[in-house]
């Protein structure tokens, strides 16, 4: 038994679990914690108790009930947020100073989930529109939907785990959350502020596991969803495994792209890619990956871009100084190298950075001379690499965007209204931002890929909906004189 560091045992009734998994960050090497491994047993028990709250407890609660609760939480997260900042850093590597972002971002997911609570409405449908009709009235009811399995990545262990958690609780779900081996401990300090707020005993059940023990949840017949994110290869395999009739929420890969058209403010479009880069290490489904200018202003930015990137500072996450942090673990680091490295031999050339420094942290890497099949264009790196590239005409650009299998987000820089808009609407993914980069996400708005990056929608009011089920019912009156 590991000893003189924090456990987090299993909290689910009835299940213990001997088998404990160190917790290591990825920067310091040192183990912070170790969390309880759930077996199928453990599983197969959380999903019962998790079927059972929603029918005695949760389907029962009132809007404003739940309301209060997601209300509730949002407070306690609001007043330990430093705590929950570090263990972000700590536990995922994450600069401390982005790490505090994302923890204000989940604080907003859980109010914002408390407001749409309220609005959860139906609709009263007139069915007179056809003769016959006129003694009778519609009624459309949403309900909630049962028990939400729950998987979630490492790169955003509160905010990514909020937008699974708040709307279903919002909607009367129950939810059985399999986190991220590499940062579990989020997790559980979250699930216990919903306690703390009010959750009922049984709405949430929290079972870390690795590899394939989390089978046995997403092929449970008894959920009623599965929401996912993470790599398209596992979430697509995991999408053939459901149960038929078990929904479907698969927020997947990306690799996007950035437009900087002749007009641009190639300073602001610069900062912004920099940013949106190399932000997390570059460990972001919506990561800038791929930038495309338009050629007469190519060396200008690259100038900017370069000078910017050679700003950020790398290191040590609890630094507050620090804009890039390590990569998750020593697999990420050697994949990015190695895919570095074979885009070099290939004829690609490297600006700046990409030395691998101690620590497993990589220097912000910039390559130009990149081709579309390389696999720094045509893949996800998930790493702190981004190219640049030229192009003429906005719609050769656009035809570039739309290569790869990925469609999550874009973006595009130009003044030009008529040119933003025809991008926005050939380029073929879920979101398009106009002079900003594609890394832009509120917690509000819709959120969901197309092509191998995913299907169903993440945003609050949007993953409610996804979560709940609609019912028609209809009263045949007497006829009124």
């Amino acid at each position: 038994m590991i000893k003189e560091i924090l456990q987090y045992p299993l909290q689910i009734k009835g299940c213990q679990s001997s088998e404990f998994s160190e917790v290591i960050s990825p920067y310091s090497g040192e183990v912070i914690a170790a969390v309880a491994q759930a077996d199928e047993k453990a599983i197969d028990q959380a999903i019962t108790v998790a079927r059972e709250t929603f029918k005695s407890t949760m389907s029962k609660l009132p809007a404003h009930k739940r309301s209060e609760i997601l209300a509730k939480t949002a407070k306690l997260m609001a007043e330990n947020s430093e705590d929950l900042a570090r263990t972000i850093a700590l536990e995922g590597g994450k600069p401390i100073k982005d790490a505090r972002i994302e923890v204000s971002r989940a604080i907003g997911t859980f109010q914002i989930a408390s407001e749409e609570a309220l609005r959860l409405d139906g609709e009263q449908l007139p069915m007179d529109r056809q003769p016959g009709n006129e003694g009778r009235i519609g009624i459309v009811l949403r309900e909630p939907i049962g028990v939400v399995a729950a998987i979630t990545p490492f790169n955003f262990p509160i905010n990514l785990v909020a937008h699974k958690l708040a709307p279903a609780f919002a909607a009367g779900n129950t939810v059985v959350l399999k986190p991220s081996s590499q940062t579990p401990i989020s997790s559980f300090k979250l699930a216990k502020f919903l306690t703390e707020a009010g959750l009922p005993d049984g709405a949430l059940l929290v079972v870390p596991c690795r590899g394939s023990k989390g089978n046995a949840l997403v092929r449970d017949p008894r959920i009623a969803m599965l929401t996912f994110t993470g790599s398209p290869e596992v979430g697509w395999r995991l999408r053939s495994e459901v149960s038929p009739g078990v929904r479907t929420i698969l927020e997947l890969g990306g690799n996007a792209g950035l437009l900087v058209h002749d007009d641009a403010d190639l300073e602001s479009a610069a900062r912004a890619a920099a940013r949106g880069g190399y932000a997390n290490a570059g460990q972001t489904c919506i990561s800038v990956q791929r930038v495309y200018v338009q050629e007469r202003v190519y060396d200008k930015f690259l100038d900017l871009f370069v000078a910017m990137v050679r700003q950020l500072k790398s290191g040590d996450p609890l630094d507050d100084a620090v804009d890039v942090g390590p990569l998750i673990d020593k697999g990420a680091v050697e994949k990015t190298v190695e895919w570095l490295d074979a885009a070099v031999k290939k004829g690609a050339k490297l600006v700046t950075g990409g030395k691998q420094l101690p620590k497993n942290v990589v220097e912000p890497a910039v390559l130009v001379d990149t081709k579309p099949d390389m696999l720094v264009v045509c893949q996800e790196v998930f790493g702190p690499i981004v190219s640049v590239m030229k192009y003429d005409t906005i719609d050769n650009a656009i035809d570039a965007i739309n290569d790869p299998h990925y469609g999550l987000q874009a973006g595009i820089f130009t003044k030009n209204l008529e040119i933003a808009f025809k991008a926005a609407r050939k380029i073929d993914v879920g979101g398009v931002m106009i002079n900003d980069a594609p890394t832009f996400r509120a917690d509000h708005m819709p959120y969901g890929g197309r092509k191998e990056s995913g299907i169903g929608l993440e945003g609050v009011k949007y993953a409610l909906q996804e979560m709940t089920q609609p019912k028609f019912i209809c009263l045949n009156l007497p006829k009124l004189d």
